[in-house]
């Protein structure tokens, strides 16, 4: 893992939950469903030295994964949360031990892991890129482009992120919504970086659609099959020149390892909550640079926490593909921190201040905040 020094301990009196309900810029369609208001759950560690903030990315029905936001609401409640509270000191490196016995949610713990990291870094005033191990201080912005009405508005819509300086266009298609919208982009933009998002639209039945596909020059398909086909993932990349990236199947250091032998992907979306947690992500993405394998980090929506932690995370030296840490603008008026990501000149800058490098906008906050519960030790 990237050689790094361990954050210090700290004493978790308590934690803060919060449920909040953000109107989006506009409605954000994908093969599962379309999205109008992004509900996200926010975590906040309360110790004695100061806070700290995580993000917990599921959304409101199990479709994207099989997390959800109420489970996600019950599960910290019941269990994880006394766990950490139980333990009372730790590092942020022990977050995962002690979550471990505990089957999944994977998006629980990286919320709450990221909550106690961020705790700890800014009681010693020291940056999250800095600790992950990032060797840029600004990362290139892509950006994740819904199902439009047809594929003249998709046009549309791609020209004006193209307009504000997106670096890289990532559209997401559908079976019915795929060959023809990929052609309208490419025809109306040229060799523009452009890949497509499938969140596990195909089978294998539809290789011949999908090889339709190579003929538009894409960095990578992504996720095109079911998140449990490594072997048919393998098998359709057979037919395929263009490369398969694996998301939702990437779902541990292990997942990712699995993938790569069976040759089931070239290129690999790091997904912090999707994987467990910040520390994690960094475990695949040293994988993946150690086998010669770009990774790329992905996006679910996050408001300003979730969005300084993965500019970080994109920093270090094997994310060599451009992200979908896009401007706090590409979804929210409004986001909850006082000093939302912008896009300069295609890039974002990686937060250098304490921990993630942001702070919590309160009024903002409390105006999106459907649900709140607070547990002590």
């Amino acid at each position: 893992m990237t050689t790094r020094a361990p954050a210090a301990p700290v004493s978790l009196d308590g934690v803060e939950l919060r449920v909040l309900h953000l109107p989006l810029v506009s409605p954000f369609t994908t093969s599962f469903g379309t999205e109008t208001v992004r509900e996200v759950i926010v975590a906040r560690a309360l110790t004695p030295d100061g806070d700290g903030w995580g993000e917990i990315v599921t959304m409101p029905a199990p479709l994207y994964s099989s997390e959800y936001t109420q489970g996600a609401w019950d599960v910290a409640q019941r269990w994880l949360i006394p766990a950490l509270l139980e333990r009372g000191t730790l590092a942020p490196e022990e977050a995962a031990t002690v979550l471990e016995p505990f089957i999944g949610h994977r998006m629980v713990k990286a919320g709450l892991e990221l909550a106690v990291l961020d705790a700890s870094l800014r009681s010693e005033g020291r940056p999250l890129g800095e600790y992950l191990g990032a060797v840029r201080d600004r990362i290139p912005s892509g950006v994740s482009v819904g199902i439009q009405r047809d594929p003249a508005a998709l046009v549309d819509a791609v020209g004006g992120y193209l307009d504000e300086g997106y670096v890289r266009i990532k559209i997401k298609i559908k079976p019915g919504r795929d060959v023809a919208d990929t052609a309208a982009v490419r025809d109306a933009f040229g060799a523009i970086p452009l890949q497509v998002d499938a969140n596990s639209a195909y089978t294998l039945a539809d290789v011949d659609t999908l090889a339709e596909l190579d003929r538009f020059d894409l960095l990578l398909i992504e996720q095109p099959l079911q998140e449990d086909d490594l072997v048919d993932h393998a098998a359709l990349a057979r037919h395929l020149r263009t490369p398969v990236c694996l998301d939702e199947s990437v779902t541990s250091r292990k997942a990712a390892a699995d993938a790569l032998a069976l040759a089931a992907a070239s290129v690999i979306n790091i997904k912090a909550g999707r994987v467990g947690g910040y520390l994690e992500a960094v475990r695949i993405h040293d994988l993946c640079r150690d086998a010669g394998v770009p990774v790329w980090c992905g996006g679910m929506l996050e408001t300003g926490i979730g969005r300084a932690a993965n500019a970080a995370l994109a920093a270090l030296e094997g994310f060599t593909l451009p992200g979908d840490v896009s401007a706090s603008s590409r979804f929210y008026t409004r986001d909850i921190v006082t000093d939302p990501i912008v896009v300069e000149d295609g890039h974002v800058r990686v937060p250098t201040g304490p921990g993630l490098g942001i702070e919590i906008d309160r009024v903002a906050l409390d105006d999106v905040t459907v649900e709140r519960v607070e547990l002590r030790r």
